[in-house]
């Protein structure tokens, strides 16, 4: 296989615009090329046109909006905003974020304070009739910054962030 030593010819004058120049050896490769490679070497080099990146930038673009248009709103039901239904739903995020946060990272007394602080959150969220999982998530990590996550593993926002997580889960099982 062929080494090429890495410096130009002369820096002040320029390689024709289809090649490239090194101290000893000369690579042509022609502007119309798909691909490019060295010659005896095994490494290819994708070349691409004009046409071939706007082709790809439009396929791009089409994925993108098919994927904005697959996107959906997850909201709370509106049954869950009575007040005996905000309270099931709440004791069962204390529950279940409990339970989440003893099998993801460690069983500690903080876990306790954290389920309890988002389950309350989350039934006041309820009982003013939010429904959107956003605000509810803000909301319950502002809350949650109001526990001392010294010895713990976790912070405001994982924990928000896990029981948002649980709550779209129980949404989409509804």
């Amino acid at each position: 296989m062929a080494t090429f030593p890495l410096s130009f010819i002369s820096p002040v004058k320029l390689p024709p615009a289809n090649s490239l120049l090194f101290r000893s050896h000369a690579l042509n490769i022609p502007l119309h090329s798909r691909h490019a490679c060295l010659p005896d070497c095994q490494f290819r080099f994708p070349v691409r046109t004009r046409s071939q990146s706007h082709r790809i930038s439009s396929q791009l673009d089409d994925r993108h909006s098919d994927f904005e248009g697959a996107v959906q709103d997850l909201r709370i039901p509106e049954y869950w905003l009575s007040p005996s239904k905000a309270l099931e739903e709440s004791n069962w995020l204390r529950v279940a974020l409990h339970k989440w946060l003893d099998d993801e990272y460690c069983p500690e007394a903080t876990n306790v304070e954290i389920s309890k602080v988002a389950a309350d959150s989350y039934y006041r969220s309820l009982l003013q009739k939010s429904t959107d999982l956003g605000e509810i998530l803000l909301q319950m990590a502002r809350e949650l910054e109001s526990i001392s996550y010294q010895e713990s593993f976790h912070g405001a926002f994982s924990s928000a962030n896990a029981a948002i997580d649980l709550i779209s889960q129980r949404i989409e099982h509804d």
